[in-house]
């Protein structure tokens, strides 16, 4: 692998927002393939943000240089497939700036506006071996060597001692950020994480036998709190079958409500007020169905805000890829969330993975349970939207997959760290396996982990106070 060149720098502008927020505006240039830099080019894109002061005594030649050279905090999104939020709506913003941050939101290539992975670019790189080789190259291995080619450029005329950079990485992003410390420490002065100690040691079989019995858990925790849903969502699922046929009720955005589509709501229980959000689905489709005997156009695209694939394109295509640590792997994925569900025993509800006429049988009394985090073949067979059923050969390639560009992870590096790390571990995570997230912490030299029972996945967002301030104190405190 070819050492790092700076990200160029395209065009950049500024501008002043309420609240007295400097927002730059930047796009880069880095190589489509690192190790490839005649390959091409792809565009990446963030924002800075930083105080906007108007001191009362002009500073001096020392100080504007002083403030010019302001330490990076760089937010790692979660994901993977989703972009930053603007920095003013961003709850990490005012934290980072009150503690003398300049914070950089930098949307990871092929998400957000940074060179966006759709149908049209995929399907233009030729057949299904040219499109799944392309989509390698947006794991987070790349992403790393695009921050820190991004860092060389911003902090150029930085000093010497000051060139290093923070980064706080939630869910996804603190997986991108473990690759940034296996590949790339000299780059960093100090790591933050939440929610995102990365299982490196499991693979994608593991990953999920352990967070399905989390989803059962979640799943037993919604029908306790909404008992009277257990009639509801089957309900829901008959009027499906009656309506739709095989195919399914059509969606407003070309997609088709299937019963299987219907019964990946789960997603939202990892959250905090998750269970309350699907509910609330529930129940405004069952009142369309006593109402009008039918669901409304409004309800489907209520429902449709559930399901983040269609335009996320690449949390479906490379979701069960970030659980493949290793270059070469002894099997694929070929679906690891599916297999797995399907050998549940039949007592954990989720029949309907394996048996599609599972209504005829299971009992009324028997609720049905809802998947997590899982990407399944049906979210590429248009039921999801046509942009994903474009990408289904590609997406099946990908699933058969067993070489990788590299390994994600470098151990015997995250054994010796000696950058400062501080992550948040959710014991209550739906997404990130507790255990597991314990067998990470416990390979990576000098990290401090606060456990809690407290919060789940997004706390980062839905507890954001709560949660900068327990990161902080750990990086403040000191044991001695």
């Amino acid at each position: 692998m070819a050492s790092i060149q700076p990200a160029k720098l395209v065009r950049s502008a500024s501008h002043v927002l309420p609240g007295r927020l400097l927002v730059t505006e930047l796009f880069f240039a880095v190589p489509r393939n690192h190790a490839r830099p005649g390959d091409g080019t792809l565009t990446l894109f963030g924002r800075t943000v930083r105080k906007n002061e108007r001191p009362i005594v002009p500073p001096s030649p020392s100080d504007a240089a002083a403030k010019a050279q302001l330490p990076y905090l760089v937010y790692l999104e979660g994901g993977p497939g989703f972009g930053n939020r603007e920095p003013q709506n961003h709850p990490l913003t005012r934290v980072a700036l009150d503690r003398g941050y300049q914070v950089l939101y930098l949307d990871y290539r092929g998400t957000g506006l940074s060179t966006p992975i759709n149908a049209p670019l995929v399907l233009a790189q030729g057949g299904e071996e040219d499109q799944a080789r392309f989509l390698k190259l947006f794991r987070a291995n790349s992403i790393v060597r695009d921050f820190e080619a991004v860092r060389l450029t911003l902090t150029e005329h930085f000093d010497a001692d000051k060139k290093a950079w923070s980064i706080v990485g939630q869910s996804f992003g603190g997986f991108v950020a473990l690759t940034y410390l296996s590949k790339f420490p000299g780059g960093l002065r100090e790591v933050f994480m939440t929610g995102g100690l990365a299982p490196i040691l499991r693979g994608p079989d593991e990953v999920y036998t352990a967070t399905y019995k989390k989803v059962i858990e979640r799943n037993e925790a919604y029908y306790r709190k909404y008992p009277a849903d257990v009639a509801a969502v089957r309900r829901i699922a008959e009027y499906i079958v009656r309506a739709g046929g095989e195919q399914g009720i059509p969606l407003p955005s070309g997609g088709r409500l299937t019963v299987s589509l219907f019964l990946t709501l789960g997603l939202a229980f990892g959250a905090h007020g998750g269970l309350d959000d699907v509910h609330s689905l529930i129940l405004r489709l069952t009142t369309d169905l006593d109402q009008t005997g039918q669901f409304t156009r409004a309800s489907l695209a209520a429902f449709e805000s559930h399901i983040p694939f269609e335009h996320h394109p690449i949390y479906a295509l490379l979701h069960e890829s970030i659980y493949h640590a290793k270059k070469t792997v002894a099997q694929p994925s070929n679906w690891s969330a599916r297999r797995v569900g399907q050998n549940l025993p039949s007592s954990c509800y989720f029949t309907w993975l394996r048996d599609p006429d599972f209504l005829k049988s299971a009992p009324q009394e028997q609720p049905l349970f809802f998947a997590g985090e899982m990407v399944f073949p049906f979210h590429f067979d248009g039921s999801a939207g046509p942009e994903l059923k474009r990408m289904e050969p590609v997406a099946a390639r990908l699933a058969s997959e067993t070489e990788w560009e590299e390994d994600l992870y470098d151990e015997e590096q995250l054994r010796r760290n000696e950058v400062p790390v501080y992550a948040v571990s959710y014991i209550d995570d739906m997404y990130v396996d507790f255990e597991f997230a314990r067998e990470t912490a416990r390979l990576v030299k000098g990290i401090k982990v606060r456990e809690t029972n407290a919060w789940y996945h997004d706390a980062v967002r839905s507890k954001s106070e709560e949660v900068y301030a327990t990161l902080f104190s750990l990086r403040d405190d000191e044991i001695d």
